[in-house]
């Protein structure tokens, strides 16, 4: 009888076990099905829907901020690829022109040269016939009028850089703001009952200092490229003068 009892004891320990781990299985299967959704989910759909909830007023803003600063950026940098030149190329092509052919040909040489380098050149030549201090002015002028284009639209990106993070802690203020109106009319402090306005502060904020990072960094690229383009015409600015004054001669 003891036997018995202690068999049947076993067994239905054993049974227990069994559901126990059963059980444990189940409800780890559960929790792995739950999270599968949120683990497939990738970074666009998640950036998707963290725009979504920030609201579609500011974030659509700082949206377009982003928009047009990346367009200003990427069209700055096409243009200034196009207007490298290889200098040292350029000032042994005309002072071999000067040397053999006479300023017309070194003009010939600028006409198909591009670049704001070969521009500053032309018009230095033009006025070789006249003086030294002639050229060196019409240099000096027309080097300015390029770096003007060089600079062009240059001034709306770093408005787009203030702008956008001005954008998020204005969202920030409001969402703030909000959450505190809706403790007043309760009457008491409650997490769920501001989690809300208060999320939708925090990412406008987010969302604004990302774009101005990423624009920052275009930025950046964009005035170095200026500030190497614009040595560049001053050194060949310079060359161009000794050459003229040496072929005067």
């Amino acid at each position: 009888m003891k036997r018995l009892f202690s068999i049947l004891a076993t067994a239905g320990l054993f049974v227990a076990g069994t559901n126990t781990v059963s059980a444990k299985v189940v409800a780890a299967a559960a929790i792995l099905q739950d999270a599968a959704p949120a683990a497939e989910k990738g970074f666009t759909q998640v950036l998707k829907e963290q725009f979504i909830q920030g609201g579609a007023g500011f974030m659509g803003i700082v949206l377009l901020c982003l928009i047009l600063g990346l367009a200003v950026a990427i069209e700055r940098i096409i243009y200034l690829n196009l207007a490298t030149t290889n200098t040292t190329k350029l000032q042994q092509q005309v002072e071999d022109a000067l040397a053999s052919g006479g300023v017309e040909a070194a003009k010939e040489v600028c006409r198909n040269t591009k670049g704001p380098v070969a521009s500053i050149y032309y018009q230095g030549l033009e006025r070789a016939g006249d003086s030294i201090e002639s050229a060196e002015k019409a240099v000096v002028a027309y080097g300015g009028v390029q770096m003007g284009q060089l600079e062009k639209n240059v001034s709306w990106l770093s408005l787009f850089i203030a702008i956008a993070p001005m954008l998020g802690f204005m969202g920030t203020v409001i969402g703030m703001i909000q959450a505190f109106q809706k403790i007043a009319a309760v009457g008491n402090l409650s997490a769920s009952l501001i989690a809300g306005d208060i999320q939708v502060a925090l990412l406008t904020t987010v969302f604004g200092l990302i774009t101005a990072i990423i624009l920052q960094i275009f930025y950046n690229y964009i005035i170095a490229k200026i500030d190497s383009i614009v040595n560049d015409m001053e050194d060949s600015s310079i060359s161009l003068i000794d050459m003229l004054a040496d072929h005067k001669k």
